[in-house]
Protein backbone atom coordinates (compact mmCIF):
# COMPACT_ATOMS: atom_id res chain seq x y z
CA UNK A 1 0.00 0.00 0.00
CA UNK A 2 1.09 3.53 -1.09
CA UNK A 3 0.94 5.85 1.59
CA UNK A 4 -0.47 9.12 0.52
CA UNK A 5 -1.31 10.74 3.95
CA UNK A 6 0.86 13.99 3.69
CA UNK A 7 -0.01 17.73 5.28
CA UNK A 8 -1.65 19.40 2.71
CA UNK A 9 -0.14 23.04 4.82
CA UNK A 10 3.33 21.97 4.83
CA UNK A 11 4.71 23.26 2.00
CA UNK A 12 2.88 26.24 2.43
CA UNK A 13 4.36 26.66 5.97
CA UNK A 14 7.22 26.36 4.40
CA UNK A 15 7.18 29.13 1.82
CA UNK A 16 6.03 31.28 4.29
CA UNK A 17 9.37 30.40 6.37
CA UNK A 18 11.67 31.13 3.68
CA UNK A 19 9.45 34.46 2.83
CA UNK A 20 9.70 35.51 6.23
CA UNK A 21 13.65 34.84 6.65
CA UNK A 22 14.35 36.93 3.05
CA UNK A 23 12.35 39.65 4.82
CA UNK A 24 14.13 39.80 7.49
CA UNK A 25 17.51 39.76 5.86
CA UNK A 26 16.52 42.89 3.84
CA UNK A 27 15.29 44.41 6.81
CA UNK A 28 18.33 43.96 8.56
CA UNK A 29 20.44 45.28 5.68
CA UNK A 30 18.47 48.60 5.14
CA UNK A 31 19.58 50.42 8.30
CA UNK A 32 22.94 49.19 7.67
CA UNK A 33 23.29 50.84 4.12
CA UNK A 34 21.33 54.22 5.13
CA UNK A 35 24.41 54.33 7.79
CA UNK A 36 26.79 54.11 4.99
CA UNK A 37 25.39 57.47 3.86
CA UNK A 38 27.91 60.39 4.43
CA UNK A 39 27.62 62.07 6.95
CA UNK A 40 25.81 59.64 9.77
CA UNK A 41 26.87 61.42 12.64
CA UNK A 42 28.41 64.70 13.79
CA UNK A 43 31.37 65.82 12.70
CA UNK A 44 34.18 67.21 14.28
CA UNK A 45 35.78 70.50 13.37
CA UNK A 46 38.88 70.96 15.08
CA UNK A 47 39.67 74.85 15.87
CA UNK A 48 43.62 74.37 17.09
CA UNK A 49 43.59 77.80 19.53
CA UNK A 50 41.65 78.64 22.25
CA UNK A 51 37.98 80.79 21.69
CA UNK A 52 38.09 83.79 20.27
CA UNK A 53 40.97 84.39 17.87
CA UNK A 54 40.71 84.57 14.16
CA UNK A 55 40.30 81.11 13.42
CA UNK A 56 37.43 80.35 15.82
CA UNK A 57 35.77 83.47 14.73
CA UNK A 58 35.41 81.64 11.52
CA UNK A 59 34.60 78.40 12.21
CA UNK A 60 31.27 78.92 14.56
CA UNK A 61 29.30 80.51 12.19
CA UNK A 62 31.44 77.82 9.36
CA UNK A 63 29.76 74.90 11.18
CA UNK A 64 26.93 75.88 11.88
CA UNK A 65 25.71 76.34 8.39
CA UNK A 66 27.69 73.13 7.14
CA UNK A 67 25.83 71.64 9.84
CA UNK A 68 22.44 73.06 7.99
CA UNK A 69 23.62 71.85 4.74
CA UNK A 70 24.88 68.12 5.72
CA UNK A 71 21.61 67.83 7.89
CA UNK A 72 24.46 66.88 10.69
CA UNK A 73 25.92 68.87 13.70
CA UNK A 74 29.19 69.93 13.04
CA UNK A 75 30.68 70.36 16.64
CA UNK A 76 33.58 72.92 17.04
CA UNK A 77 36.37 71.72 19.08
CA UNK A 78 39.45 74.30 20.77
CA UNK A 79 42.44 72.09 20.72
CA UNK A 80 44.96 74.51 21.44
CA UNK A 81 48.49 74.55 22.32
CA UNK A 82 52.50 74.87 20.34
CA UNK A 83 51.14 77.63 18.33
CA UNK A 84 48.34 75.73 17.02
CA UNK A 85 50.48 72.11 16.26
CA UNK A 86 48.57 70.33 18.36
CA UNK A 87 45.14 70.72 16.96
CA UNK A 88 46.53 70.04 13.58
CA UNK A 89 48.43 67.27 14.13
CA UNK A 90 45.47 65.72 15.19
CA UNK A 91 43.40 66.08 12.20
CA UNK A 92 46.43 64.90 10.32
CA UNK A 93 46.91 61.43 11.99
CA UNK A 94 42.86 61.28 12.36
CA UNK A 95 40.85 58.72 10.51
CA UNK A 96 39.82 59.81 6.80
CA UNK A 97 36.42 59.29 7.41
CA UNK A 98 35.06 62.55 6.77
CA UNK A 99 34.57 63.31 10.84
CA UNK A 100 37.29 65.08 12.18
CA UNK A 101 38.14 68.51 10.07
CA UNK A 102 40.06 71.33 11.03
CA UNK A 103 39.61 74.77 10.51
CA UNK A 104 43.49 76.34 10.42
CA UNK A 105 45.02 79.65 10.45
CA UNK A 106 47.69 80.09 8.04
CA UNK A 107 50.31 78.95 10.28
CA UNK A 108 49.22 75.67 8.79
CA UNK A 109 51.55 76.15 6.44
CA UNK A 110 54.74 77.49 8.55
CA UNK A 111 54.85 75.02 10.94
CA UNK A 112 56.31 72.24 9.35
CA UNK A 113 59.03 74.37 8.08
CA UNK A 114 59.92 75.46 11.44
CA UNK A 115 60.31 71.95 12.74
CA UNK A 116 62.53 71.45 9.96
CA UNK A 117 64.52 74.99 11.28
CA UNK A 118 64.54 73.83 14.95
CA UNK A 119 65.67 70.55 13.71
CA UNK A 120 62.67 68.83 15.29
CA UNK A 121 60.62 65.87 14.18
CA UNK A 122 57.51 67.77 12.57
CA UNK A 123 54.40 67.12 14.50
CA UNK A 124 52.53 67.03 11.06
CA UNK A 125 53.74 67.59 7.42
CA UNK A 126 51.37 69.66 5.03
CA UNK A 127 50.76 66.85 2.96
CA UNK A 128 48.59 65.24 5.37
CA UNK A 129 46.12 67.16 5.07
CA UNK A 130 43.77 67.93 2.40
CA UNK A 131 43.22 71.40 1.48
CA UNK A 132 38.82 71.86 0.96
CA UNK A 133 38.25 75.86 0.95
CA UNK A 134 39.15 79.21 2.16
CA UNK A 135 36.89 81.55 3.85
CA UNK A 136 38.67 84.26 5.43
CA UNK A 137 41.88 86.28 3.92
CA UNK A 138 42.86 89.24 6.06
CA UNK A 139 45.86 91.31 6.31
CA UNK A 140 47.20 91.62 10.22
CA UNK A 141 46.73 94.88 12.23
CA UNK A 142 49.27 96.45 14.30
CA UNK A 143 47.66 97.70 17.68
CA UNK A 144 48.64 99.13 20.84
CA UNK A 145 46.70 100.24 23.84
CA UNK A 146 44.25 102.80 23.27
CA UNK A 147 45.90 104.87 25.72
CA UNK A 148 49.64 104.78 24.89
CA UNK A 149 51.79 107.35 23.75
CA UNK A 150 51.73 106.18 20.14
CA UNK A 151 48.75 107.87 17.63
CA UNK A 152 50.84 106.62 14.26
CA UNK A 153 53.44 104.06 13.12
CA UNK A 154 55.78 106.37 13.02
CA UNK A 155 55.72 107.25 16.36
CA UNK A 156 56.05 103.72 17.20
CA UNK A 157 59.01 102.67 14.98
CA UNK A 158 60.78 105.98 16.79
CA UNK A 159 60.18 104.46 19.93
CA UNK A 160 61.56 101.00 19.31
CA UNK A 161 64.67 102.45 17.32
CA UNK A 162 65.09 104.61 20.67
CA UNK A 163 64.92 101.35 23.19
CA UNK A 164 65.78 98.76 20.91
CA UNK A 165 65.05 95.35 22.64
CA UNK A 166 62.87 96.86 25.23
CA UNK A 167 59.34 96.65 24.34
CA UNK A 168 57.46 93.65 24.08
CA UNK A 169 54.89 92.08 21.47
CA UNK A 170 52.47 89.00 22.18
CA UNK A 171 51.88 86.25 19.73
CA UNK A 172 49.64 83.29 19.80
CA UNK A 173 53.18 81.23 19.24
CA UNK A 174 55.99 80.79 17.60
CA UNK A 175 56.49 81.00 14.22
CA UNK A 176 52.83 81.52 14.50
CA UNK A 177 50.11 84.31 12.36
CA UNK A 178 50.63 87.22 15.09
CA UNK A 179 54.84 85.94 15.49
CA UNK A 180 55.90 86.02 11.93
CA UNK A 181 54.95 89.48 11.18
CA UNK A 182 56.66 91.23 13.12
CA UNK A 183 59.56 89.32 12.49
CA UNK A 184 59.38 90.86 9.20
CA UNK A 185 58.36 94.16 10.40
CA UNK A 186 61.83 93.91 13.22
CA UNK A 187 63.98 93.12 9.70
CA UNK A 188 62.28 95.50 7.01
CA UNK A 189 61.86 98.38 9.72
CA UNK A 190 65.30 97.60 11.66
CA UNK A 191 64.00 98.11 14.98
CA UNK A 192 63.97 95.14 17.70
CA UNK A 193 61.29 93.95 20.12
CA UNK A 194 61.23 91.41 22.54
CA UNK A 195 58.53 88.47 21.71
CA UNK A 196 56.29 87.02 24.47
CA UNK A 197 54.05 84.07 23.07
CA UNK A 198 50.95 82.93 24.47
CA UNK A 199 48.75 80.20 23.46
CA UNK A 200 46.56 81.77 21.36
CA UNK A 201 45.52 85.15 20.20
CA UNK A 202 42.78 86.16 22.73
CA UNK A 203 45.16 85.44 25.39
CA UNK A 204 47.57 87.80 23.44
CA UNK A 205 44.62 90.49 23.20
CA UNK A 206 43.62 90.44 27.43
CA UNK A 207 47.95 90.72 28.01
CA UNK A 208 47.84 93.83 25.70
CA UNK A 209 44.55 95.28 27.05
CA UNK A 210 46.21 94.19 30.66
CA UNK A 211 49.50 96.15 29.85
CA UNK A 212 51.98 93.19 29.88
CA UNK A 213 52.88 93.71 26.15
CA UNK A 214 52.91 97.03 24.42
CA UNK A 215 51.55 95.68 20.93
CA UNK A 216 50.22 92.61 18.90
CA UNK A 217 49.85 91.79 14.94
CA UNK A 218 46.69 90.27 14.40
CA UNK A 219 43.44 89.94 12.23
CA UNK A 220 40.75 92.43 12.59
CA UNK A 221 38.10 90.29 13.77
CA UNK A 222 40.65 89.57 17.21
CA UNK A 223 40.48 93.00 17.83
CA UNK A 224 37.70 95.29 16.04
CA UNK A 225 35.51 95.12 18.65
CA UNK A 226 38.05 96.55 21.16
CA UNK A 227 39.10 99.01 18.85
CA UNK A 228 35.57 100.37 18.45
CA UNK A 229 35.04 100.04 22.33
CA UNK A 230 37.98 102.62 22.84
CA UNK A 231 40.58 100.24 24.11
CA UNK A 232 42.97 99.50 21.54
CA UNK A 233 44.35 101.95 18.44
CA UNK A 234 45.36 100.16 14.94
CA UNK A 235 48.28 101.48 14.29
CA UNK A 236 48.65 99.76 10.65
CA UNK A 237 48.39 97.09 8.48
CA UNK A 238 50.00 94.84 6.42
CA UNK A 239 48.05 94.83 3.30
CA UNK A 240 48.13 95.95 0.06
CA UNK A 241 45.29 98.97 -0.03
CA UNK A 242 42.73 99.05 2.34
CA UNK A 243 41.09 97.02 5.48
CA UNK A 244 37.21 97.47 4.62
CA UNK A 245 36.31 97.49 7.84
CA UNK A 246 39.20 99.63 9.41
CA UNK A 247 39.28 101.71 6.08
CA UNK A 248 41.11 104.45 8.02
CA UNK A 249 44.26 102.28 8.78
CA UNK A 250 47.13 102.96 6.71
CA UNK A 251 49.32 100.42 5.71
CA UNK A 252 52.80 99.85 6.15
CA UNK A 253 53.47 99.94 2.67
CA UNK A 254 52.84 103.71 2.64
CA UNK A 255 54.89 104.04 5.99
CA UNK A 256 57.90 102.67 3.54
CA UNK A 257 57.98 99.73 5.27
CA UNK A 258 57.43 96.74 2.49
CA UNK A 259 55.81 93.78 3.90
CA UNK A 260 52.60 92.06 3.48
CA UNK A 261 50.93 89.26 5.60
CA UNK A 262 47.43 87.80 5.60
CA UNK A 263 46.02 86.06 8.04
CA UNK A 264 43.58 83.31 6.06
CA UNK A 265 41.46 80.80 7.61
CA UNK A 266 40.82 77.69 5.73
CA UNK A 267 38.84 73.93 6.15
CA UNK A 268 40.99 70.52 5.86
CA UNK A 269 40.54 67.29 5.71
CA UNK A 270 42.94 64.34 6.36
CA UNK A 271 44.58 63.38 3.20
CA UNK A 272 43.64 60.22 1.80
CA UNK A 273 39.55 61.35 2.75
CA UNK A 274 37.54 59.46 -0.24
CA UNK A 275 37.08 61.52 -3.13
CA UNK A 276 32.95 61.71 -2.28
CA UNK A 277 33.36 62.26 1.45
CA UNK A 278 35.44 65.33 0.31
CA UNK A 279 33.19 66.92 -2.66
CA UNK A 280 30.52 66.63 0.50
CA UNK A 281 32.49 68.60 2.80
CA UNK A 282 33.38 70.77 -0.46
CA UNK A 283 29.42 71.33 -1.39
CA UNK A 284 28.77 72.04 2.56
CA UNK A 285 31.58 74.80 2.81
CA UNK A 286 30.58 76.82 -0.02
CA UNK A 287 27.13 76.30 1.17
CA UNK A 288 28.61 78.21 4.58
CA UNK A 289 30.16 80.72 1.90
CA UNK A 290 27.51 81.85 0.23
CA UNK A 291 25.32 81.57 4.12
CA UNK A 292 23.97 85.27 4.90
CA UNK A 293 23.55 84.07 8.20
CA UNK A 294 27.40 82.84 8.27
CA UNK A 295 28.28 86.19 6.19
CA UNK A 296 26.69 88.32 8.79
CA UNK A 297 28.38 86.99 11.08
CA UNK A 298 31.60 87.48 10.31
CA UNK A 299 30.95 91.14 9.45
CA UNK A 300 30.06 91.55 12.88
CA UNK A 301 33.13 89.95 14.37
CA UNK A 302 34.95 92.65 11.96
CA UNK A 303 35.92 90.39 8.82
CA UNK A 304 34.19 89.45 5.66
CA UNK A 305 33.90 86.34 2.98
CA UNK A 306 36.76 85.63 0.93
CA UNK A 307 35.75 82.26 -0.26
CA UNK A 308 37.75 80.04 -2.03
CA UNK A 309 36.54 76.81 -4.14
CA UNK A 310 38.74 73.85 -3.41
CA UNK A 311 41.26 74.05 -6.55
CA UNK A 312 42.02 77.55 -6.16
CA UNK A 313 42.54 77.21 -2.24
CA UNK A 314 44.57 73.95 -3.05
CA UNK A 315 47.03 76.45 -5.61
CA UNK A 316 46.77 79.00 -3.12
CA UNK A 317 47.72 76.96 -0.04
CA UNK A 318 50.50 75.65 -1.84
CA UNK A 319 51.92 78.97 -3.17
CA UNK A 320 51.33 80.37 0.12
CA UNK A 321 53.34 77.34 1.75
CA UNK A 322 56.64 78.49 -0.89
CA UNK A 323 56.74 82.32 0.69
CA UNK A 324 56.33 81.42 3.52
CA UNK A 325 59.29 78.85 3.98
CA UNK A 326 61.30 81.56 3.05
CA UNK A 327 60.25 83.83 5.74
CA UNK A 328 60.84 81.28 8.12
CA UNK A 329 64.24 80.55 6.34
CA UNK A 330 65.13 84.57 7.16
CA UNK A 331 63.54 84.43 11.05
CA UNK A 332 66.24 81.31 12.14
CA UNK A 333 65.59 79.38 14.54
CA UNK A 334 63.28 80.64 18.00
CA UNK A 335 63.12 78.63 20.54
Amino acid sequence: MTEINLCPTRGLKKRRVLIGLATATVFFHAPASAQDAYPSKPITMVVPFPPGGAADIAARPVAEAMGRYLKQPVIVENKAGAGGGIGMSQVAKAKSDGYTVLMALSSVVVLPEADAIRQRRPMFELAQLEPIARFTADPVVLVVKADSPWKNFEQFAAALRARPGEHTFGSSGNYGTMHVPFEQLNAAAKTSMLHVPFTGAAPAVVALLGGQVDALATGPSTVAGHIQAGKLRALAHWGEGTIPTLPEVPSLKKSGVPVTYLQWTGLFAPASTPTAIATKLREAAKFAASDVRAARSLEAAGTYMQYLDTPEFTAFVAKDAQAMAKVVQRIGKVE
